[in-house]
């Protein structure tokens, strides 16, 4: 059975779509002023900012307050009839990028029964990239009490022949059109098909045929591996969130909680091999740190040289800007060389680290008094099947896809209670 299934979907209506959809909670998480701009432009309109939890608020000393205020506004969401649940159903959709670039979509729940973050797992549906559990416990204080979630989860396919999602752009009519509007803040623009019957049954043969143990050794070149049919794209810890939540059902209800609508999560499905898709580094910024000091014990810790040899990385501070090499690295990757140095550093080290998307942002960051930005080159996306299946979750935020403004916008719903 292919873990990826049927939802009973809410999509709003007569609401400003424009006010209503917002960009993935987990970015922006350093730039205050981004989420200042939305609050005022979404103003008193019904909006997914009310119903979800930006990250950048997580640490803040009134958390508890806001989590009981979203829990409150989705009960008042489903009480004012704010939505129309299509039943049973998938929804294909086509996001225009602020590049022009159309990336295609399936929306569709995934069974958590399948999906494990841990180390060495084998199931269907696997994290890319290391889930650092300390970040499911304030993410799990949203989910255990919401009537609704809303994903930001983009899962990836490997369908190098592009005949699962790409070909329904063939199978859809405006009479299937659910919206179709413009996204915020240079969101780009996105379109929604409710699919027929007939398209849902053949994207769930194609995901059988990727599924076929023969068919995925002989591709991969591997043996005695678990099949590898769903990769995390984005929204690691949000699913891990999910599934944590149903876990934690599971031991309070027994067998109950398989027929619990927490058992699922909703995610968007999209082909890694889609030309809008691409890998960028997500760089490192160290604020309210000693940078000289950081400085000296990374070259301590790793042989650092200028002249080319090694895992490549650009430094960043108020009065250096350079590009060195790590000759003697820990990972197979530059990002998770400098992870483990990080991370030991701060243990006995004054800085907090962000995790900052786009390479100007980074740098600008890090030339700022007591910061150190530390940038990486983007990981190519076709290794990313192989790297999983042979040597397991790469290491925490190696890889996003594409730019901030780009990413997954809230916008459907579904029930889990």
């Amino acid at each position: 059975m292919i873990p990826f299934k049927r939802a009973n979907i809410l999509i709003p209506k007569n609401v400003d779509m424009n006010k209503w959809s917002v960009v993935a909670c987990d970015q922006y998480t350093s730039e205050a002023e981004y989420w200042e701009r939305v609050e005022k432009y979404v103003g008193s309109a019904p909006s997914t900012l009310r119903i979800t939890l930006p990250e950048i608020y997580l640490e803040e000393s009134d958390v508890e307050e806001r989590i009981k205020k979203i829990n409150q506004t989705m009960k008042d969401y489903l009480d004012q009839d704010i939505f129309e649940e299509l039943d049973n159903t998938m929804i294909y959709l086509e996001r225009t990028q602020s590049d022009g670039r159309i990336r295609e979509g399936i929306i569709g729940m995934v069974d958590l029964e399948d999906y494990s973050y841990e180390k060495g797992s084998q199931t269907l549906i696997r994290a890319t990239e290391k889930t650092v559990v300390e970040r499911i416990p304030p993410r799990l204080k949203v989910r255990e009490n919401a009537l609704l979630e809303l994903p930001h989860i983009m899962i990836l396919i490997d369908d190098q022949k592009k005949e699962i999602i790409e070909s329904l752009k063939n199978e859809v009519s405006n009479d299937e059109l659910v919206y179709d509007f413009d996204l915020m803040e240079n969101g780009g623009h996105i379109k929604g098909y409710q699919l027929k019957d007939s398209s849902i049954n053949r994207v769930m043969d194609g995901l059988e045929k990727l599924a076929l143990k023969d068919t995925f050794q002989k591709k991969y070149g591997v043996e005695n591996k678990g099949v590898l049919l769903f990769a995390m794209g984005d929204g690691n810890h949000s699913l891990a969130t999910a599934k944590a939540n149903y876990e934690n059902l599971k031991k309070t209800m027994g067998d109950e909680a398989l027929n619990n609508p927490a058992r699922y999560a909703l995610v968007e499905l999209v082909n890694l091999h889609s030309e809008a898709l691409e890998f960028e580094a997500i760089h490192r910024v160290i604020f309210d740190t000693d940078p000289e000091d950081l400085i000296k014990e990374l070259y301590k810790y790793y042989d650092i040289n200028e002249e080319g040899m090694g895992q490549k990385i650009e430094i960043v501070t108020s009065n250096m800007d350079k590009k060195v090499y790590i000759s003697n690295p820990k990972s197979n990757i530059a990002v998770g060389s400098v992870q483990m140095f990080l991370d030991e550093y701060l243990e006995s080290h004054k800085g907090k680290i962000d995790y900052i998307h786009g390479d100007d942002v980074t740098r600008n960051m890090g030339k700022e008094e007591g910061n150190v930005g530390i940038l990486f080159e983007a990981m190519p996306k076709s290794e990313l099947f192989k790297t999983v299946i042979l040597d397991g979750a790469l290491p925490r935020k190696t890889f996003s896809m594409g730019h901030s403004y780009d990413k997954r916008f809230y916008l459907e719903a579904r029930r889990i209670k």
